[in-house]
């Protein structure tokens, strides 16, 4: 059999991702749902998902999970693993096209991640991320279906639950504008509202998407660096991407997402290895 594809998988908490580049340089992605710890047959069934057999790659980069409890090789192909943080930075590098940003990986949870060519190197994080908006959705709203959750977030007003700058102080603040949000869900702290599961799937969205930007913004000048980049699969909602934008452009500070920001961990785990 011919191995002329190289591999990049990531086993995250919530998704685990994979990367194919065939001999030409094209790249091919898929994702699944994680299950239990990796293992050879877990690696089996993740690229059969994809119509990819281990014999086909001359190597496959992992990263995320517990990888340690992977063997050395499978069907000939090395399991070579890669420290997350390195995959991070490099796969958030590449989607952006850019040598130096701050990545911050959106995934169940948040890491956020100084990228250079020289290598990466993690900042700071947060709990807070996608977990955090699908199990407090489950709880608030009796769903943990992240497109009804963006939907729902689409048809609500998250300022129904949330005390905004005009309601604490009676106007903006610098830069921020007077309808901003102050308190993340502190018309409840205050009394018993009324609020359909579209405004709190709203507040929820506005809450996590709030948290990861300012998170970031803050990192990024703290390093130093001119660009942000986020990444991860809760970029894959429109309504979480309304969220750090806005965040964004109230802090003059673009953030960019790339298209299939979920893929990002897994290409760099790829790239990582390609390059070494």
């Amino acid at each position: 059999m011919t191995r002329s594809l190289t591999i990049g998988v990531d086993f995250g908490a919530s998704n685990t991702d994979v990367v194919v580049r065939d001999d030409a340089g094209e790249l091919r992605h898929w994702r699944l749902p994680s299950e239990g710890r990796p293992d050879a047959a877990r690696v089996r069934r993740t690229l059969a998902e994809g119509g990819v057999a281990p014999g086909e790659a001359s190597w496959i980069a992992v990263t995320g999970g517990d990888r340690r409890a992977l063997p050395p090789a499978l069907d000939g192909a090395p399991l070579v693993g890669v420290d997350e943080v390195r995959a991070i930075g490099r796969g958030g590098r590449a989607l952006a096209r850019v040598e130096r940003a701050l990545v911050t990986s959106a995934g169940s949870g948040t890491a956020v991640v100084a990228a250079t060519p020289e290598g990466a190197r993690h900042v700071t994080g947060t709990g807070v991320g996608g977990g955090t908006l699908v199990g407090l959705a489950r709880l608030l709203c009796g769903t943990a279906d992240p497109r009804e959750i963006d939907a729902l977030a689409h048809a609500g007003r998250d300022a129904t639950l949330n005390l905004t700058i005009e309601d604490v102080i009676g106007g903006a603040i610098g830069a921020l504008p007077a309808d901003t949000t102050a308190v993340n869900f502190g018309r409840v702290a205050r009394h018993a509202v009324d609020a359909s599961r579209e405004d709190t799937a709203a507040a929820l969205v506005n809450l996590v998407g709030q948290v990861i930007a300012v998170v970031t913004i803050n990192a990024m000048k703290a390093e130093a660096m001119a660009t942000a980049v986020i990444v991860g699969h809760l970029c894959d909602l429109p309504s979480v991407r309304r969220v750090l934008a806005l965040v964004g452009e109230y802090y003059a500070t673009p953030l960019t997402i790339p298209d299939a920001p979920g893929r990002a961990t897994a290409l760099g785990a790829l790239l990582v290895t390609a390059e070494s």
